[in-house]
């Protein structure tokens, strides 16, 4: 679960079209969905604001899929 500090921060990032943010909780940087989704494909490692579709990250080998988009 995301908190609303990180979806926040997250929105920020999208908006202003930044790779991503530092997680205002955990202090990791995370990528952004505009970043994930100009590298042309799902990576499969269950990124946290991952844009491919849940068919296109079984295709990358991620084994559970808990945030499912649809393009």
């Amino acid at each position: 679960m995301i908190s609303e500090r990180a979806r926040k921060a997250h929105e920020r990032a999208q908006a202003m079209r930044q790779n991503g943010y530092l997680d205002p909780d955990t202090g990791y940087f995370v990528l952004s969905a505009n970043y994930l989704l100009s590298q042309g494909r799902c990576c499969g490692k269950g990124c946290r604001h991952c844009p491919w579709p849940a068919e296109e990250q079984q295709r990358a080998g991620r084994a559970q899929i808990t945030n499912p988009r649809s393009r």
